[in-house]
């Protein structure tokens, strides 16, 4: 992986983002470099690099920069221990959704409502209890009266 730090001007140019964003982006906290110079000018890390990349990428694709930090003050509530999630997390946009995967999970960034369905835990559920109940007439009996009542 590339080490080292990356100026104002380098980020500019590999972001695609402007030298104000860039520090508008750092005075509010969005994406603030990792360290800074004697001199007192900001250094971008790889890992600032890919944060900066993947905020770019969210407003490309229509989401806002309020609604940005939106997700990204709840993300920091759901997920404590994910310190930039900018770059830690998988975002996708969908629609006006922001998804975030982590682990084997899918959920909003905003709300923390899951999307995925977990199928394979079902799977293992009924696996389970298919050997309690190695008679399978058992396990589905009452699920197959309901469907013939709704049917």
């Amino acid at each position: 992986m590339t080490q080292g730090s990356f100026s104002r001007q380098q980020v500019a140019a590999i972001t695609g983002l402007s030298a104000r964003q860039l520090g508008y982006w750092r005075k509010t906290g969005l994406v603030v470099p990792s360290s800074r110079t004697a001199g007192g000018h900001a250094r971008y890390s790889f890992t600032d690099l890919i944060a900066l990349r993947t905020a770019r990428r969210l407003l490309d694709a229509g989401v806002s920069l309020q609604r940005v930090r939106s997700c990204l003050r709840s993300l920091t509530g759901f997920l404590p221990t994910v310190d930039q999630p900018l770059a830690e997390l998988s975002l996708v946009v969908t629609g006006d959704v922001v998804l975030v995967f982590h682990g084997e999970r899918a959920f909003d960034a905003l709300t923390g409502q899951e999307w995925v369905f977990p199928v394979a835990e079902l799977v293992a559920e009924v696996e389970k209890l298919q050997r309690k109940l190695p008679e399978q007439g058992e396990l589905f009996s009452a699920a197959d009266d309901n469907e013939e009542k709704y049917a």
